[in-house]
């Protein structure tokens, strides 16, 4: 469990952000620097915030376990990124400043008609709703099941700290508050990276450790095959990957919002750019991070489920005893798999079948009894989450870190979260009010009206996500469940956009009504489970703008035939 110094670092962390964010932004009180910081945002700042809204705590807990479980393929997911960060660069950021808008969505309505901006914001309303819910769910579920602090508290503490900090100053709020959350961030993984080698068996060095994630394919990082099935490829990466960073971060308000402040178009140009180059090596960083904790894991004893709750349902129960009896032979056998690690990696002799083959029968016997622990516990209760990916990591940050580090590596999760939220909720905040509300009004307001409804839709938001985050559940892994919703909305989004930039001759009607078709086509092929989650952004991007062509050639014969 935590001790003072533990919490003495995590919420000496979290306060002073916060504070320190209300303090460099107080005094706001124009619409143009609350929404967008007076475009005084340098590009190593827009950099920084671009990845940290995309980096909440759901990386941190999620992506080590993504990779303790299945190695580092997961990293084909961003293959697409750098690519989709030129594209933003010169042709949606000059678009953007050229129309001086404070939304993404506003740009639709002086390509197409209003329908279309509120539609579109609609949409991204929906998706970064549910997302900004998950988003705080995901660290307070993980923290409270690990910690045994009660969830609901747990949830509203961080909603409401962020929502404070966030109404209070805005986009200049966040920006801020983001850069010192990311120093915090990559202090804590440093630190914990380094920790992990230093737990390592002596004799365990680089190429030890590499050869025994080798061998139990944890390294494998890029798959080429064309099965559209297969979740994570680097076709699948280059492609749909691309779509959904093209859409995110070029029509996402959440991410539109933190370029859009930038002071010229360079200067945001230049932060995409930054974002592109570290994007990559920084997911590598994590789920090495994850395959490392996996090495330390053969060497060290692990529960039989890393997600508490399981073992605590049937230790609860008329399984108790099973559980005992199983936990024997399952200790017995990490024991036989570490000596022959030890033996063999020493002795260089590794690439024997003879302990190859024992090394698989041994994990073998461990995968049946993890999975009748499984079984016992969907029997007691269905709804039980079995699934332990997102507790890996946390597992090891509370029984082998020394305290001191535990509040920080908790403090680096938190912040993540916090980070995330605000530039969502500051996003969800802005779009409501620019997009809806002000578009809405027969007359004009003022500055001061204008400030007061960015600020009450931002803790409108803030409230609803939390009242989402009271009710959530675990999925499969967290970090999938947010790039899934992801993928239901953004290809459709993207298409809109191309369609708005790419094309003159497509009119508002022929854009609406295929956006409408598609959208309803793509959440039922999600619902069929005919591919993919990744390939959904593609599917979006082309049926959208094809439906647009086919309606609006069925438009212009209508008309000629009248």
């Amino acid at each position: 469990m935590l001790q003072a110094i533990d919490w003495w670092i995590l919420l000496g962390t979290l306060v002073f952000i916060a504070v320190y964010g209300m303090y460099k932004t107080r005094g706001k009180a124009s619409a143009e620097s609350y929404v967008g910081s007076n475009h005084q945002t340098p590009w190593w700042t827009i950099g920084i915030s671009v990845m940290a809204t995309q980096a909440s705590a759901i990386t941190f807990l999620s992506t080590p376990g993504q990779a303790f479980a299945d190695g580092m393929g997961f990293v084909q997911f961003y293959f697409g990124l750098p690519l989709a960060m030129l594209v933003i660069a010169f042709v949606f950021v000059p678009l953007y400043y050229h129309q001086k808008v404070q939304t993404a969505y506003e740009f639709l309505e002086k390509r197409f008609d209003r329908r279309m901006r509120l539609f579109t914001a609609l949409l991204f309303l929906i998706q970064r709703g549910l997302a900004a819910g998950i988003t705080l769910y995901a660290p307070a579920i993980i923290l409270s099941a690990a910690l045994g602090w009660p969830l609901k508290p747990l949830i509203w503490g961080i909603g409401l700290l962020v929502i404070i900090y966030t109404v209070s100053g805005g986009t200049e709020a966040v920006n801020i508050t983001q850069k010192q959350q990311m120093a915090v961030i990559f202090m804590g993984m440093g630190l914990a990276f380094g920790y992990i080698w230093h737990l390592l068996p002596e004799g365990i060095g680089w190429d030890q450790a590499l050869m025994l994630a080798d061998q139990n394919e944890k390294l494998n990082t890029i798959d080429f095959s064309i099965d559209p099935n297969n979740r994570y490829t680097f076709w699948s990466g280059i492609t749909g990957g691309f779509f959904l960073a093209l859409s995110y971060f070029g029509t996402d308000q959440s991410q539109v919002q933190r370029y859009i402040s930038g002071k010229n178009i360079k200067e945001s140009q230049w932060g995409l750019f930054f974002n592109g180059l570290l994007k990559i090596p920084m997911q590598l960083f994590i789920l090495f991070c994850g395959v490392m904790v996996y090495v330390f894991f053969q060497f060290s004893p692990q529960p039989i489920n890393f997600n508490p709750q399981v073992l605590q349902t049937i230790e609860t129960s008329s399984y108790r005893d099973s559980l005992q009896q199983i936990n024997q032979p399952y200790t017995a056998l990490q024991e036989q798999k570490k000596d022959l690690y030890i033996s063999s990696l020493v002795d260089k002799t590794f690439e024997l079948s003879s302990q190859r083959n024992a090394l698989t029968q041994i994990n073998d016997s461990m995968s049946q009894l993890e999975a009748k622990v499984i079984d016992w516990s969907k029997h007691i209760d269905p709804n039980t989450e079995t699934n332990d990916k997102d507790f890996v990591f946390l597992h090891f940050i509370l029984t082998y870190l020394p305290h001191g580090l535990i509040g920080l590596l908790i403090a680096v999760m938190l912040s993540a979260a916090m980070s995330s939220s605000a530039a969502e909720l500051n996003a969800l905040g802005t779009t409501t009010a620019v997009d809806w509300v002000e578009t809405q009004l027969k007359n004009p307001l003022n500055e001061q009206q204008k400030v007061w409804i960015n600020k009450g839709s931002t803790a409108l938001w803030g409230l609803l996500a939390i009242s989402f985050a009271s009710w959530g559940s675990l999925f499969d892994n967290l970090i999938q469940l947010v790039n899934i919703i992801g993928s239901i909305f953004y290809g459709n989004i993207l298409g809109i956009f191309l369609l708005a930039m790419l094309t003159k001759n497509i009119g508002a009607r022929a854009v609406f009504w295929s956006a409408i078709g598609t959208q309803i086509t793509v959440i039922y092929v999600y619902q069929a489970d005919w591919m993919s989650y990744l390939w959904l952004n593609l599917l979006g991007c082309v049926l959208v703008i094809i439906g647009s062509y086919k309606l609006q050639w069925f438009f212009k014969m209508t008309n000629n035939l009248k």
